[in-house]
């Protein structure tokens, strides 16, 4: 399998499902949908070798593959994954499947398209994971905003045109400043490829400048506290299919940045102000799970529970900094990376879930407040069981996957400071705080309504999609060892890209 070119397969494969799926139109809505689950199940399948094919002793990047693209500019085709991306791709290639067999029954209008917009969409993020020339990653970075611009303006609630175009405009402003930075770096070293960008030597000036060029780019996307304020609005009119993938995969693509770009290009400013960053992701951690606390809608509390879960993963990032600089402790520093990494992945599944709880309930009853249910376990056992079990792993109860990334973050923080690590650790607390209380006002107690008294319980279809979301939850709770010793080796060298000073 190593001579087939297997990134630029899971990049293409599902674009051409994506067009074929539009070709079905939009008059053979079930063809249209047989099309897309072939190529996303194709997909998910020509994703398995990338785990089977890979060392993971080695920390360079694998499957890679290099082609001249615009030769004048010296600008590649340029494909390989190391450890982070492979977990990243993996968990793009299995929520899109999950995505496409959910809206199944859910989507009835212009059938062909909205399964088109998610494989192009997949085909995009996944680019984005694999890139290796700064600028082939900036046009999937931005290529992406154009499928989930579309899917939340067509397929979205009544305010979908508002939250689509700040979707839009916050996440494009914030990636004009990091093209600027690229452009920069390319005219001082005469290549887009992001090894030798790693390998420039900037003065510290410079490295400030680029770090806030990334940092706005990158936060916007993840989102932190400030700029998270498009997430929420985003979540709630997106349709289910579309909310799932934005938390579950486009949240990381921050993240992801962060370690690509920030960590090795600009390791001084990123030491200079990870006290910032830090700040930065315990007001986020603290402050938006309180926000949560107060919502009246499902879909906006879950959203502002992804901007608080999604706070550990900038802390374990930045946290490292200090600890390799300050403490010259590269271990606690592996750990907070490994920590955050996790945290991504973890996010995926659980927040993937979650709004697909939501999206089962608002196919039922067409309603995402809290206040019209009540009760529902006694008319949805199975799918309470569910409920429960998604709402413990987003509270961050161990032998769930929510437990093991946070408790790795806080471990780290702890040898940086305490209170740093008492301000993480606060999150846990809060974070139950909103997740129990959803359940105990959605789930328990005696039925509210006469709707609730008819639900149907969970399908075979909706059995599968939150069954796999199970699996992978309790799977990465119980026995994370499989997905930390495959990021070892990166995480390893990032850790150690963080130790040498440019200066």
């Amino acid at each position: 399998m190593t001579h087939l070119p297997l990134l630029s397969l899971l990049v293409w494969l599902p674009i051409l499902g994506g067009v074929f799926t539009l070709m079905a139109g939009n008059t053979r809505p079930q063809a249209a949908r047989w099309i897309a689950l072939a190529f996303a199940i194709a997909t998910f399948a020509v994703s398995i070798p990338l785990f089977t094919g890979f060392d993971p002793g080695a920390s360079a990047m694998q499957f890679v593959e290099q082609k001249a693209w615009i030769p004048a500019y010296d600008i590649q085709y340029h494909l390989g994954a190391d450890g982070i991306s492979i977990a990243l791709i993996g968990l793009t290639t299995l929520t899109t499947v999950l995505v496409l067999v959910g809206a199944w029954g859910s989507i009835d209008k212009r059938v062909s398209q909205y399964y088109a917009a998610f494989m192009i969409l997949e085909g995009l993020m996944i680019g984005v994971f694999s890139a290796l020339d700064a600028l082939l990653f900036y046009v999937f970075f931005e290529g992406m905003l154009i499928p989930m611009f579309i899917i939340i303006g067509v397929w979205g609630g009544p305010r979908r045109v508002y939250a689509s175009v700040k979707f839009f405009l916050y996440t494009f402003l914030g990636s004009v400043f990091m093209l600027v930075g690229l452009v920069y770096l390319y005219l001082k070293g005469g290549s887009w490829q992001l090894a030798d960008m790693a390998a420039l030597p900037l003065t510290m000036t410079e490295q400030m400048w680029l770090f806030f060029g990334f940092l706005v780019a990158f936060a916007v996307k993840v989102p932190m506290f400030p700029v998270h304020t498009w997430l929420p609005d985003a979540h709630v009119e997106a349709p289910t299919g579309g909310s799932v993938i934005l938390a579950a995969i486009m949240l990381k693509i921050g993240g992801y940045g962060f370690l690509r770009f920030v960590l090795p290009i600009v390791p001084d400013a990123g030491h200079e102000y990870a006290w910032l960053v830090i700040a930065l992701s315990l007001v986020a951690v603290v402050y938006v799970g309180l926000v949560a606390l107060v919502q009246e809608d499902m879909k906006k509390l879950i959203a502002y529970s992804s901007v608080s879960h999604m706070g550990f993963v900038t802390l374990g990032t930045f946290i490292a900094f200090a600890l390799v600089r300050d403490a010259g402790n590269a271990d606690a520093a592996r750990l907070g990376l490994q920590g955050a990494m996790v945290q991504m992945i973890s996010h995926g599944f659980i927040s993937g879930a979650m709004f697909s709880c939501v999206g089962v309930l608002y196919d039922r009853m067409h309603s995402r407040m809290i206040r019209d249910y009540g009760g529902v376990a006694n008319a949805m056992p199975w799918f309470a069981m569910f409920w429960v079990l998604f709402a413990m792993a987003n509270s961050g109860l161990p032998g769930t996957s929510g437990f093991v990334g946070e408790f790795m973050v806080i471990l780290a923080s702890f040898q940086h400071s305490p209170l740093v690590a008492f301000a993480a650790a606060l999150t846990l607390i809060i974070g139950a705080g909103y997740t129990l209380w959803l359940t105990k006002r959605v789930i328990w107690g005696d039925v509210g309504n006469a709707h609730v008294a008819e639900l149907e319980d969970i399908n075979a279809r909706e059995w599968i999609v939150l069954g796999v979301f199970a699996i992978g939850t309790l799977l990465i709770g119980i026995w994370p060892k499989p997905l930390t010793d495959l990021m070892e080796p990166s995480i390893a060298q990032l850790a150690s890209q963080l130790a040498a000073t440019k200066l």
